[in-house]
């Protein structure tokens, strides 16, 4: 298997009286023809760099982009997918093992992310705090956390990673290639240390086959 990739870190600051935070957005790209690739599965990577276009230049609040946005494919995907499997087992949460298979069997998977603990001093208390400066004390003061996502997150800034995968899934629409956006796959990637200085991700598994593989799943209640 020949996989080209290439990265390319940008860095950015929060320019904030509250926080001094620094946050790093990196590229990944993968392309290549891997053994056994079909040529729906090659056009696949070449929609999940799009997606990640239409990612980068989705709108921000205040114009400062926290965005993360990983594409893993070929071994990379499958650690990822075992990874999900793992954190099914270890929480008896069935639908993270459903999600894993799902990703096991995809031809790519985008990872979208944000630094969500940098305040942007807008002092609008969706965080859960009176104002963005002691958001930013809780964060200073956090422990590592043990959920799925580390908090307190900025309401805007996670307003933010929403409208970046709903453009992600717009252009893969577009294209139509199957996906489904994953709670569980944003987790695992976080637990891998993907997407480094995000503290929220998502996963949008894409395939182009002959019937979605996403849906019509049997879950145990």
């Amino acid at each position: 298997m020949i996989v080209h990739s290439a990265v390319r870190t940008q860095p950015e600051r929060c320019n904030t009286r509250e926080c001094t935070c620094r946050f790093t957005s990196t590229y990944f790209y993968y392309h290549g023809k891997e053994r056994g690739m079909t040529t729906e599965s090659d056009a696949v990577k070449t929609v999940a760099d799009l997606m990640t276009i239409a990612a980068r230049t989705a709108p921000k609040a205040v114009g400062i982009d926290s965005i993360g946005i990983e594409v893993v494919t070929g071994k990379e995907l499958a650690k990822l997918a075992q990874e999900m499997e793992k954190i099914g087992d270890a929480m008896g949460v069935d639908f993270f093992k459903i999600n894993g298979e799902q990703v096991k069997n995809s031809d790519a998977c985008v990872l979208i992310g944000v630094a969500g603990r940098i305040a942007l001093g807008a002092n609008c208390g969706g965080c859960g705090h009176a104002n963005c400066a002691e958001m930013a004390k809780t964060v200073k003061s956090a422990k590592k956390p043990v959920t799925a996502y580390a908090g307190p997150n900025c309401v805007l800034k996670i307003s933010d990673l929403g409208i970046a995968v709903g453009s992600a899934v717009k252009t893969a629409s577009i294209h139509n290639v199957d996906n489904r956006i994953m709670f569980s796959a944003g987790v695992a990637a976080l637990k891998l240390g993907m997407l480094k200085g995000c503290s929220v991700a998502y996963g949008i598994p894409l395939k182009a086959s002959g019937k979605n593989i996403y849906f019509d799943i049997q879950m145990k209640h």
